[in-house]
């Protein structure tokens, strides 16, 4: 193989590696929207898990962006698509539902894009993250389904539960004890 070949198969793994950033960092920014409206709305329960759903998508748009620089390219800043903003309780959890089975989807698509250029490695990232995204797919389809059949029951038992995440403080400037 000449460097050229090998210079245009990482290309198009980067290309994918960079959609699939994109496409997090939308999650990111959709799920903390739902976060602070369902706690707004007094679903704490709920706030708390978007949170920290939010938080996996953010590992997941880094480990992208670790890949990508690996293979030599430039990270993404830019959200695949707009917040819904203002969205009613019955409509979040359709909305990421959606949104997850969406993003198995593509994955799936941008792993066989690794696996034809010859990228195990990314590969095996997507094999990873898919997991993740089934899990956060698995969790929004259930509670539509708690939704739709039990409406204002399950919405009220709900209702009033603390949004705390039990997360300590960590960032730049915040020291650790």
């Amino acid at each position: 193989m000449n460097k050229t070949s090998k210079e245009d198969r990482r290309a198009k793994v980067v290309t994918v590696l960079n959609k699939a950033r994109a496409m997090e960092l939308q999650a990111i920014h959709q799920y903390m929207n739902q976060h602070y409206n369902l706690d707004d709305m007094d679903y704490g329960e709920m706030a708390a898990n978007l949170k920290l759903i939010a938080i996996d998508e953010m590992r997941h748009s880094e480990m992208f962006a670790e890949r990508i620089k690996e293979l030599g390219g430039e990270p993404t800043s830019e959200s695949a698509g707009p917040v819904a903003k203002g969205q009613a309780v019955d409509i979040i959890f359709k909305h990421d539902t959606a949104q997850e089975d969406d993003a198995i989807d593509a994955y799936n698509q941008f792993l066989l894009v690794c696996r034809e250029n010859g990228d195990s490695i990314s590969m095996k990232l997507f094999e990873e993250i898919i997991d993740d995204e089934q899990a956060h797919f698995n969790y929004f389809d259930n509670v539509q389904e708690h939704i739709d059949k039990l409406g204002d029951v399950y919405l009220s038992k709900i209702a009033g539960t603390p949004s705390s995440t039990g997360l300590q403080p960590q960032g730049f400037t915040v020291v650790k004890a």
